[in-house]
């Protein structure tokens, strides 16, 4: 299990480790205070108090040893780029995702060592345009990573008398009933991949295999509806 330690409190440090996956991480919020590391405990989680600008404060919450990521969420870039080069100078190893509130900000942290920086206005930028452009696979996205729901590619291939058979892959809308999305086909005939997207419409035959993407149990029951086959076109 990867140990976190995140820095900083904010809005985005407590959205950030609301929305990780427990099961999957420890997560240590290092708090400036008392106040702030109370506020944390409140909500669930492990929280430190040290002071960041000491090497061997950091050293005693784990950085060089179990902690495997940090996220530095401090308000100002001076604070993130102190973080950020002293975990670095202390593992070499270490994953930091730093955000920033502006361009220039970012070049400093990637220079300073960062591996990642997390820019929020870029992010809600590309979100909004999503929502503009491409609302179906924004939906699905949001239901399978942040409502937690697995996400998973499976390939399914359409048997004889489905009344799959004959119908054009724009015509699947598979986001409506099954809420997951249709990477592309397998041509039974030349097994090459139609992508869904970008390429012409395909029409559907038997042999021919769906790559899907969605949640497991979703995927599940679109299997069922695939594989069903009436016994008057057999």
């Amino acid at each position: 299990m990867k140990r976190i330690a995140v820095f900083g409190y904010g809005l985005m440090s407590l959205e950030v480790m609301g929305r990780l996956n427990h099961h999957q991480c420890s997560l240590l919020f290092i708090a400036e205070n008392e106040a702030e590391a109370a506020l944390v405990t409140d909500r669930g989680f492990e929280a430190r108090v040290i002071d960041f600008r000491n090497d061997d404060e950091l050293r005693s919450v784990g950085i060089g040893d179990a902690v495997d990521s940090i996220f530095c969420f401090y308000p100002t870039v001076a604070d993130n780029v102190f973080l950020t080069i002293s975990a670095r100078a202390i593992d070499k190893n270490l994953t930091i995702i730093a955000i920033v509130d502006e361009p220039e900000s970012a070049e400093k942290l990637l220079a300073a060592g960062a591996n990642k920086i997390i820019d929020p206005y870029e992010i809600c930028g590309r979100k909004t345009y999503d929502m503009l452009t491409k609302p179906d696979i924004t939906n699905i996205m949001d239901n399978a990573v942040f409502g937690r729901h697995d996400l998973n590619m499976a390939q399914i291939e359409i048997p004889a008398g489905s009344y799959f058979e004959n119908t054009q892959t724009s015509d699947l809308r598979l986001d409506n009933k099954h809420d997951i999305i249709l990477i592309g086909v397998v041509d039974k005939n030349n097994s090459q991949l139609h992508f869904a997207i970008g390429e012409k419409e395909h029409t559907l035959s038997a042999g021919d295999v769906l790559v899907v993407m969605g949640p497991t149990r979703e995927i599940r029951h679109f299997k069922e509806e695939v594989d069903y086959v009436e016994t008057d076109k057999i």
